[in-house]
């Protein structure tokens, strides 16, 4: 049975762990990643807390919140990482397709595509060179492509790669054109992806302000009890100051939340 890897970001890995699958829906922080993520937000959460009460206990009080950071880091970094599998496989489905039109079957093909990509990623810990690797081991152990495809699709959590097993084991089961079915999956996945180029180059600058925008109310606060201390001290010093300053922030957290909620736009 093959063991199943949970790959921590940046962690260069052993010729053991290289042999050891990842899945790509999990991914677990080491214990120093994880007090440093904290650390980092704990630091960010107390600056803005300052902001809001000029109050060290209140601030201090907030800082709790910072454990809830590496679950919301560990997500950005599954996505990220699921993204880049996503544009390698691209690269593969390429190669595959090139190698077959040249009239080599398709484990042949899997060898020759694992030269293709080391030249394209010279990161030997790069993911699909990894997995093809995998695959054509699988292969030398005389098991099938269709078994390597799938332990790849379910571990991806990827809608291409799962639909591109679909097709291909169709076409091995039915005898269909196996290199027409890979030339148009790589052109399909490559029209999303440049869709979603396109939504992000439209949505950059939206992006710029919407981060602008979170970050003015806290640099007018700032700038006001800075300048106007006097005029500023009644919010900082009264209960029902303190109480305006929460509903702040909360109604600021809420709207950058939201507002990256409505521009992650999925192709």
């Amino acid at each position: 049975m093959d063991t199943v890897f949970h790959a921590s970001e940046g962690e260069r890995k052993s010729p053991e762990q290289q042999s050891v699958l990842v899945d790509y829906d999990i991914y677990i922080m080491k214990p120093a990643e994880r007090i440093l993520y904290i650390l980092m937000a704990a630091a960010f959460i107390f600056a803005v807390g300052f902001i809001f009460y000029h109050s060290i206990i209140l601030s201090f009080l907030l800082t709790p919140l910072a454990f809830l950071y590496p679950r919301m880091r560990t997500r950005q970094i599954i996505a990220k990482r699921k993204n880049e599998l996503n544009l390698q496989f691209k690269d593969l489905l390429y190669s595959l397709s090139s190698s077959m039109s040249a009239g080599k079957s398709i484990e042949s093909s899997f060898k020759e595509a694992t030269k293709d990509l080391q030249i394209l990623y010279p990161n030997p810990d790069t993911y699909i060179i990894q997995e093809v690797e995998y695959i054509v081991r699988k292969i030398g152990m005389n098991e099938t492509v269709e078994n390597a495809l799938e332990d790849l699709a379910k571990r991806s959590g990827l809608e291409d790669i799962q639909n591109f097993f679909d097709v291909f084991s169709t076409c091995k089961r039915t005898g269909g054109n196996l290199v027409s079915v890979m030339r148009n999956t790589s052109n399909i996945i490559n029209d999303k992806i440049e869709i979603k180029e396109e939504i992000n180059t439209l949505l950059a600058s939206k992006k710029f302000e919407q981060k602008i925008l979170s970050l003015m109310p806290i640099f007018m606060i700032i700038i006001l009890s800075t300048t106007t201390g006097d005029y500023m001290s009644p919010v900082f010093d009264t209960p029902i100051g303190k109480l305006v300053m929460t509903v702040a922030m909360i109604l600021i957290s809420a709207a950058y939340f939201i507002s990256s909620k409505i521009m992650n736009i999925n192709v």
